[in-house]
């Protein structure tokens, strides 16, 4: 709890201002929330109920395939290759502002994806994006940066009092936090270039899995080495991921236009 104590004209007044304190695991995992929260936001949560569009989701998306094209700007060699996936992104960015539905914007996501993920693992032999599957080492880290990056992000969508599982792009599933899949889209280049560049610097490597019926698992002795790379990626972003969601609190309450949606950025290298 932080104290804030000044005066006025005719005395002292106190203006007490609550700060939550979020308990995590290793790989940010919420187990517990002490102090100040906003889980009773009714207003927020009708808010959240009575949104009906695909303007919001079409945004975030927009958002994401900008700054998967950002990530792959990063690169610091740059082949014809990768010079044409980045104007590839660049045009789906663009058609992107059109008003579309929700079927058309998930085309074009999956397009960008088919165009954005064996240029950023042009490093490796890039089998496909498969969530879940651990069908290979690279897809198995994948998993594990991208549950860190979702747990940093319900965290803080928690705080604000936000029903994670209510979405306005990912549609409503039982027991999926389907604002938190929307909120973290923008930010998954973060963990994408990260370990691209730990496979660079070997920090990444099929050594450090071991194979159970074709599923790629992660030896246990490895998790710290793992989860201290990603960790430190994601961390670079706190004050931004926080001043996001933060935005994005605000832009739902005061139901905005679109066009003042926030946008997160990833960094320039």
């Amino acid at each position: 709890m932080s104290l804030d104590v000044y005066s006025e004209k005719y005395g002292l007044c106190r203006k007490i201002v609550g700060f939550p304190i979020c308990l995590m695991s290793t790989t940010f995992k919420v187990y517990e929330v002490l102090g100040a929260r906003m889980e009773g936001n009714t207003l927020l949560r009708r808010h959240q109920y009575d949104y009906a569009g695909d303007e919001i989701g079409r945004k975030i998306e927009q958002n994401k395939i900008r700054n998967q094209a950002q990530a792959l700007r990063n690169i610091r060699r740059k082949t014809e290759y990768l010079k044409e996936g980045i104007q590839l992104l660049d045009d789906m960015q663009m058609q992107l502002e059109a008003e579309m539905e929700y079927l058309e914007v998930m085309g074009i996501e999956g397009n960008a994806a088919r165009i954005y993920f064996p240029r950023m693992f042009d490093n490796v032999q890039w089998n496909g994006r498969k969530p879940r599957i651990k069908n290979d080492y690279v897809n198995v880290t994948l998993d594990i940066g991208y549950t860190m990056l979702f747990n940093i992000v319900d965290a803080m969508l928690q705080v604000y009092g936000f029903d994670t599982y209510y979405g306005v792009f990912h549609k409503c599933f039982y027991m999926r936090k389907s604002l938190v899949c929307d909120i973290m889209e923008p930010m998954r280049p973060i963990v994408d270039y990260e370990i691209r560049k730990a496979l660079n610097l070997g920090q990444c490597k099929a050594e450090d899995f071991d194979v159970y019926d074709q599923r790629w698992c992660l030896k246990y002795k490895k998790n710290p080495e793992y989860i201290q790379f990603l960790m430190k990626a994601i961390l670079e972003y706190k004050d931004d991921i926080f001043l996001y969601v933060q935005q994005y609190y605000r832009y739902f309450m005061k139901r905005k236009s679109v066009e003042e949606l926030p946008v997160f950025l990833l960094h320039k290298v």
